[in-house]
């Protein structure tokens, strides 16, 4: 199945993300969270769930761009269903930015069990299923030991997600070396995967922006907990905060310094 999926999410991207971000003219509205949704997140959604539901009938669908009522019964239904994000960074993709991906998961008994995120900009493809590994590009990915302390390292913080007294002591205080927020938790999730970050840091990511990533993470043997050290699906729930670390030290650290 794994192979299917990351066809159907290499084609969306192809065929569907790319002609319309080159093109920029696919009409946007703005949704009640203040975030952006174009007809191409729409159309890509319908594409990806057509697919999906054609490998499998009887597994469900939560997309982003469902209406709120419909996600929450899919996810306390239970069961097998696809988490699908049709592009992660929608900001960054009506700029135009070239940061921005597909994220589909396959939730199982309540956690990950089959993830794709998919970069169209760079064709590169992260996938993953549980207890597998971490394939980038079909190829096995052995991550490397990060020994370095966290005020050596970069990785990711979206500051505007926490709480002012917490975003200014981020921002202030040297716990890391250096931060970067690219507007797509995907990518995000996948870099940090990759080794390419080594922290992720956010106050309250949507189960679409973090159900793939974490299994992809958690393949390169990275250690993901809310702040208060619990594991995101360690309950039924469609948002929550994320403190994602390439280093089980970093982990403690954080859960500290986030005063969790």
């Amino acid at each position: 199945m794994i192979k299917n999926v990351e066809t159907i999410a290499r084609n969306a991207g192809q065929n569907i993300l790319l002609p319309a971000f080159f093109s920029q003219t696919a009409t946007q509205a703005i949704k009640h969270d203040g975030s952006i949704v174009t007809e191409t997140d729409k159309k890509c959604q319908d594409f990806l769930q057509s697919a999906l539901h054609a490998l499998d009938e009887n597994i469900g669908f939560l997309g982003e761009e469902m209406p709120a009522h419909e996600q929450l019964n899919c996810l306390h239904q239970g069961g097998r269903f696809w988490c699908v994000d049709p592009i992660d960074g929608t900001g960054n993709f009506t700029t135009p930015m070239p940061l921005f991906a597909i994220s589909i998961a396959l939730i199982e008994a309540g956690k990950p069990v089959l993830a794709c995120i998919y970069d169209p900009i760079r064709d590169e493809m992260f996938s993953a299923i549980k207890g597998s590994g971490l394939l980038i590009n079909n190829q096995v990915f052995t991550p490397l030991e990060n020994e370095n302390p966290l005020n050596e390292v970069i990785g990711f913080v979206d500051f505007k997600r926490l709480k002012p007294h917490l975003a200014s002591k981020l921002a202030t205080a040297q716990y890391y070396r250096s931060q970067r927020n690219l507007g797509t938790c995907a990518l995000e999730w996948a870099w940090l995967a990759a080794g390419r970050a080594q922290f992720i840091v956010h106050g309250g990511q949507k189960l679409w922006d973090y159900a793939a990533g974490l299994l992809l993470a958690e393949e390169a043997a990275c250690i993901i907990t809310d702040f208060t050290g619990c594991h995101p699906f360690a309950q039924s729930r469609l948002s929550c905060p994320i403190v994602a670390t390439s280093n089980a030290e970093h982990a403690k650290a954080w859960l500290t310094i986030l005063e969790c």
